[in-house]
Parts: structure tokens; sequence; C-alpha cells
């Protein structure tokens, strides 16, 4: 049978107001934060997973955009909420915020599987060029037309938009894997170029999850029930895939110890501002540097295309961070070669051989950088990858699964207030 489409308004008024507030700069997210602070408690509590369509998002922080590229901090969101409400009314607001640093640390601690997915996502874009079966199910997929309605409105949404509702991210993932039987790699590489928030760790981790990779044996169900509730009846899909059975791998992914950061150098230095870290929150590098190049790599995420509107979003958040500085010189760059001829020439015509970047986490920006460290000191050129106190703090605890996280949120709390 054909599904049941409960049509609900529409998603044009939404968004053509959230393009007017989601602009890629820090006083739009703190404005974001103001807005949504007043929902963080019980509303959110309560009404988080319902997505009740793109005309109506007040049960959700829709703060993503502006986290991913660190234009606000992990650390003074949790803090604003908990200066709000009591911890216990404000507990799983504060839990999601933690979710996302427990799978950016996570990764760090199991590299293997960003390397594993990046191999993958290759041989699986290569196979799309000579497997017909493979490409006709792709392509029914990304283009929305599937014969699941909500599947397709999702497709919409993401395309058209860059976001989607927390949970229909989970049923896109679920019914992809299951009902359309196409490789997870293929729909984390279609977030990745789409999602305006599209952060590797949290990505690449989800879909993971979905597919009962990431706990082992455990995998998301899209069930036609849930979804008709928490989309209020919008959609009603009958013909979901009824026999799960999670996938499973061979790789072993090892567990290994976190790096040690760099420090801060005790004279001047330029900065380097990435798209994983435009400073939300974060003044203490901006004292002793001479000069700032910008860093914005969004074409890295993928050996496809990816969305104008992330490349738009991304671009312009390491501008607004680099015209916030007020520094001598300042400028940005979009690729490794020109980050190096940039730093080389600035270096020489500065005499200073010290660059300092906050350390980005697991995904194309810190793979670029690791290569592009080596590359500067064969040169006399010193970069310093910092880690923020806030990762130092939470990161030790993500080894494993999210319940360490969680029975250390009180203590991490503490830590944070008294920092």
């Amino acid at each position: 049978m054909k599904e049941k489409h409960i049509r609900g308004g529409t998603a044009d008024l939404f968004y053509e107001e959230w393009n007017e507030l989601c602009k890629p700069s820090r006083d739009a997210g703190l404005r974001q934060l103001e807005e949504f602070l007043p929902r963080a408690g019980r509303k959110y509590s309560n009404e988080r997973n319902y997505d009740r369509g793109p005309n109506t998002r007040d049960n959700v922080s829709l703060l993503s955009p502006w986290i991913r590229h660190r234009l606000l901090s992990e650390e003074e969101v949790i803090n604003a909420a908990v200066a709000r409400f009591s911890f216990s009314t404000a507990e799983k607001f504060i839990q999601e915020v933690f979710w996302r640093s427990y799978f950016k640390g996570w990764l760090e601690h199991h590299p293997s599987v960003w390397d594993r997915y990046q191999n993958d996502v290759a041989r699986f874009i290569d196979e799309l060029e000579h497997d017909t079966g493979l490409r006709r199910g792709y392509e029914v997929a990304v283009n929305g037309k599937t014969e699941f309605e909500c599947f397709n409105a999702w497709v919409r949404e993401l395309t058209d938009n860059g976001y989607l509702h927390n949970h229909a991210r989970m049923w896109f993932a679920s019914i992809w894997i299951f009902s359309l039987k196409l490789p997870w790699e293929l729909g984390a590489d279609f977030f990745l170029r789409h999602l305006i928030d599209g952060d590797a760790a949290s990505n690449t981790l989800g879909w993971r999850w979905v597919a009962g990779l990431h706990t082992k044996g455990k995998m998301y169900l899209a069930r036609r029930d849930n979804i008709y509730k928490y989309t209020d009846g919008r959609f009603d899909p009958e013909d979901l895939c009824n026999v799960y059975n999670p996938l499973h791998e061979l790789a072993v992914h090892p567990t290994v110890p976190l790096s040690t950061p760099d420090q801060i150098p005790e004279r001047e230095f330029i900065l380097l501002i990435t798209e994983d870290d435009c400073l939300g929150g974060l003044d203490i590098l901006k004292n002793k540097i001479s000069g700032a190049i910008g860093y914005a790599a969004p074409a890295f995420r993928s050996q496809l295309k990816v969305s104008d509107k992330v490349k738009d979003f991304t671009t312009a958040s390491v501008l607004d961070t680099l015209n916030s500085l007020g520094a001598p010189e300042t400028c940005l760059a979009h690729n490794w070669d020109r980050v190096v001829d940039l730093l080389n020439r600035s270096s020489a015509s500065s005499g200073i051989s010290d660059i300092v970047a906050i350390e980005p986490t697991i995904g194309p920006i810190k793979t670029s950088l690791m290569g592009l460290k080596e590359t500067l000191s064969k040169e006399g050129v010193n970069l310093h990858l910092i880690r923020r106190d806030y990762d130092g703090l939470v990161w030790p605890f993500t080894d494993r699964g999210f319940f360490k996280v969680k029975k250390k949120i009180p203590e991490l709390l503490s830590a944070l207030k008294s920092s």
C-alpha cells in the first residue's frame, strides 16, 4: 500500500524566517541561545522528540549550526542552561550537548573508525560508476523518489535548507539502511554534504549507531507507529522493513590514548582559525597575535559536491571570527597549499615562527592540519595545536559508551563552574 501522508502547513514560512535568523556569526548564535533558553527546561525534555514539521521548530534549540563551528562553545551553552534552570530541570538538554562532546571524544579514542569510513565511502562512490543497481537505488534515494513520502520530504528539506530534526535524521538513516538497503557510508556522506551542522564525529557515529555498529548488535529501528506519533500524524509509512538485522563489520577499532596537546607559546604568534573552531567563548588566544589566517575547506568533506549552503555558512563563520579579531593582518584560505603559502609568507615577513590553532577533532580539517604541521616544521615554523579546557575535561571519559559520560555530568558541571 502507498504511504498515507497528511500534509500540515508549509516549510516555506519557517525557512524564510530561519534563513534570516541562521546567520553565520557569533552574534546570531548568541541571539538564538537567548531566544531558546526559556524553553530549555521541561518543554524541551517533554517535546524534543516531536518533528511537527519545518513550520514548527520551537521544541528544539536550533543551535547546532553555531555549536558545530564553535561560534558558540558547548561550555557556554551548558553554563547558560545551568544558570537559568536547576540541573534536574535542564538535564535532558544538557545531556544532548554532552552527546556531541562524547562523539567527538570517542572518535579521538578510535581514529581507525574515521579512516575506515573514508576508505569505504570512497569505494562505494567508485562502485556507483560501475554498479547500475546500486546507482539506481542511490539516485532514487537522494532525489527523494522512493515509495516513502516521509523520506522524500526529508530529502527535500535537507537539500533545500541544510537542516533536519534530530529524530528525522534517525528515521532517515534507518530507512536508508534497512528498507532501501543502501550502504550506510553513502548515507552518512549525503548528510555531511548537505547539513549545515554536519560534523564528522556526530555524523559518522550517529549513522553507525543506527546501523548497529557503534553499540554492537543494537540498531535503531524506524517504526511506523513511532513516525506517526512523533510527526503528529503527518506521516504514516505502511511498508517499512519489519525484519531488522544489525550490520556487522570485521574490522577491529582499538582504543588509543588521547594525544598530548601543545601549549600556547609565550611569544607572539600567528593565529590560524579553522571551520571546526571559530573561537566562540574563548579569549585566551587574542592577546598575543600578530596576524590571523582563516582556513575554511568544506569541499574536503566529500569527493562529491558539497552543498552551497554548507560552503557559504562555513566560510562566513571563519570570516566572522577573522573580522572580530582586529588583528593587523587577516586573510582566508580554502585549500592546504594556500594555507602553507600564507603562513610561510606571514612568518617570513613578521619574523614570527609560531602558529597557533585550536586542535580540530578528527575529520577532514584535522587530517589537513597534521600534514600541515609536518610541512611547516621543515621550514622552521612551529604549528601549536591547542586543546580547549572543555575538551580536555570531557574526553577522558569518552572511550566507551555514553553512560560513562552521563554518570560524570554533575562532576563535570562543577568543574566547569569553577574554571
